[in-house]
């Protein structure tokens, strides 16, 4: 008894074995301290990620589909009324064929969790250095807000680099901003202030669309992320800023910042 006990310890062990080499990978590939992320954008993350679970689907899906061929191969019928005959297994056999593939198969789901989990925490952890913009999200209109009192609708522009945190509320149903080029989205809700951020690093338009299904227009309420360069941001300030009084534009971003 002492004996078989011992046993199935060794093969418990042995069973999980396979996890620790995936979550350790994992853990180690993840990035303990992202101050400024290192130049590594929470879309490339993303990129990353995906073509990670791509990966293993597809080693997956052709490891399963050359064992079917081959047992339909080995296991051909050979003649008419011919009938298999079922192997004779041991207990520790049959437990072997059932488990030890579950915990290969929970090792990478395991590895792919933590990757996944890691890349929330990203999406979820705003830079210091970011910039506020409040958007207000109506039937069927973005409206953009940022520190600079520029008040625009559809259209967001923002610095190259520097990364933008939105302060996101709606006017009257659910709306979901989601930003192509950025792969991120996040629901605006009526009295309730959610909010995503995204790192512009690439010069060029890029679309926001609504993907919550708001009425009738919902397919056309879209609005454009514009990146522009430091000194093209500067002038864009400067012109939109230059024929409203100062006081005027402290005030609007003191009351956007204010309701945000």
């Amino acid at each position: 008894m002492k004996f078989k006990s011992l046993m199935h310890k060794v093969m418990a062990a042995m069973l999980a074995l396979p996890l620790i080499p995936s979550l350790a990978h994992a853990f180690q590939a993840a990035p303990a301290r992202r101050a400024d992320y290192n130049g590594w954008t929470p879309h490339e993350h993303w990129d990353a990620v995906w073509h990670e679970t791509m990966l293993d689907i597809t080693v997956l899906g052709v490891v399963f589909a050359i064992i079917t061929i081959a047992f339909m191969v080995m296991y051909v019928r050979k003649g008419h009324g011919e009938r298999g005959k079922l192997p004779s297994l041991t207990n520790q056999a049959k437990i072997g064929w059932v488990v030890i593939p579950c915990m290969l198969f929970l090792g990478d789901d395991l590895f792919l969790y933590v990757k996944g989990f890691d890349l929330h925490n990203h999406y979820r952890e705003v830079p210091t250095n970011a910039v506020e913009v409040k958007l207000t999200g109506s039937m069927w209109n973005w409206n953009y807000v940022d520190v600079n009192g520029i008040d625009s609708d559809n259209e967001l522009v923002v610095k190259q680099g520097t990364p933008v945190v939105l302060r996101m509320v709606s006017d009257d149903v659910l709306h979901s901003h989601y930003m192509t080029r950025y792969r991120v989205t996040e629901d605006l809700m009526p009295g309730r202030i959610t909010w995503q951020w995204f790192m512009p690093d690439q010069l060029g338009e890029s679309v926001a669309t609504c993907r919550e299904y708001c009425g009738t227009q919902h397919s056309g309420m879209y609005g454009k992320i514009i990146v522009k360069s430091a000194a093209d941001y500067d002038a864009y300030v400067a012109e939109q800023t230059a024929s409203v009084p100062s006081v005027t534009g402290v005030a609007k971003a003191a009351t956007a910042a204010d309701q945000i």
